[in-house]
């Protein structure tokens, strides 16, 4: 999958039309991808998230929701404060 729109840090739109909300923590990550970035959607087994996008390129993740979801704020805090 390609980038359609990542125009806001913490949202991108898939070519396939699908939107997600990116960890705050994986920001960073996504300073790097361009509209020709090669995307993976995959289910995980995180204490945050369901899913994340691979970087087919470079093989970085960030941990995504989708954007109807919010990320649940203590445990986000959490995971910040402890790296």
């Amino acid at each position: 999958m390609k980038i359609r729109r990542h125009s806001e840090s913490h949202i991108v739109e898939l070519d396939d039309g699908s939107t997600w909300r990116v960890f705050p923590g994986d920001l960073d990550v996504t300073l790097n991808w361009r509209p020709e970035t090669d995307l993976k959607l995959v289910h995980i087994d995180d204490d945050v998230s369901s899913h994340a996008l691979l970087n087919n390129g470079d093989n970085s993740r960030v941990r995504v929701l989708p954007t109807s979801e919010k990320w649940p704020v203590k445990e986000v805090k959490a995971m910040l404060k402890n790296g």
